[in-house]
């Protein structure tokens, strides 16, 4: 396992109770916006609760008001420049210019990672309250199920930035095609309830009874065999992947980052000149926040 940097601040929180290990995204004044220590964090509590016999199921939550706001653009903590230990055989992309360097960083740190996360051998539940914007989704869809809150919502609002969708793009897995193109097209929040009709979410609670309900969740779970489990998330993931899943994601992976060398092509940025101040006021202003 990767050692601990005592220099680096607790972006992720590791507990174990009674067989089921609680990550939890420990950034709450940001809304748990990802930055890459955080990532890179999130995969060794996910690796330290793979390699624990004592742990038969993974709880992925975050502190504070919201699950995830998504990928971190713009906090005092941003830190693209950061030198991470990549997952996958790929070259560093700090020292790399044009379209490599963005491409080479979320092949690993995004699409790499979530598909790392995906195939974890042991059961996930995502527990989600409030935000789930853009990088929240992919955190949440690489779990095997997602208990949500009653005033839970789920956004992918990246259009506005010329992108379509975020990097691990699930979307037209977990929502019918006409659905998720709603949810990129208009970028609106869509609450817990509607993505429950669509099969996206598999329960809703109340925010203050949630994380009982999740542990009820986790603990039924815990009882079953742990290669039975294994083999039984290993089919589900075999079945999507005869679907598509794998292939479509790789070819939407390829858009996206045509997006992103149009967009400096055009703008200079990455994201159309779009920060998480403008996204953050856009989005508000949608939702009849502004």
């Amino acid at each position: 396992m990767t050692a601990v940097d005592e220099t680096v601040p607790e972006f992720v929180t590791y507990t174990v109770d009674e067989g089921v290990a609680w990550v939890m995204l420990n950034r709450p004044q940001y809304g748990n916006a990802q930055n890459y220590r955080l990532l890179n964090q999130l995969d060794a509590a996910f690796k330290r609760a793979v390699e624990d016999d004592g742990v038969k199921v993974i709880v992925l939550g975050g502190e504070g008001k919201h699950f995830s706001a998504g990928h971190d653009i713009g906090t005092p903590e941003k830190d693209s420049n950061f030198q991470r230990e990549r997952v996958h055989l790929w070259w560093d992309h700090t020292n790399k210019g044009g379209a490599e360097r963005q491409y080479v960083l979320e092949q690993d740190a995004y699409l790499g990672l979530c598909r790392r996360w995906q195939e974890i051998p042991k059961p996930t539940i995502a527990m989600v309250q409030g935000a789930c914007i853009a990088g929240g989704l992919m955190l949440a869809w690489v779990c095997d199920l997602i208990i949500a809150s009653e005033d839970a919502f789920f956004q992918d609002p990246v259009v506005r930035m010329g992108q379509p969708g975020v990097e691990y793009f699930a979307h037209a897995f977990e929502l019918p095609p006409r659905v998720a193109r709603e949810l990129l097209l208009l970028g609106e929040r869509m609450p817990a309830e509607r993505a429950h009709q669509f099969g996206m979410v598999n329960r809703i609670y109340p925010r203050e009874s949630l994380r009982a309900e999740v542990a009820k969740i986790a603990a039924e779970i815990a009882q079953r065999d742990r290669f039975g489990l294994a083999l039984t998330k290993q089919a589900i993931n075999f079945v999507e992947d005869l679907r598509g899943k794998r292939q479509a994601m790789d070819g939407v992976f390829h858009m996206h980052h045509l997006a992103h060398a149009h967009n400096q092509l055009m703008t200079g940025n990455l994201v159309g000149g779009l920060d998480a101040k403008a996204m953050a006021k856009a989005n508000k202003e949608q939702a009849g926040e502004g």
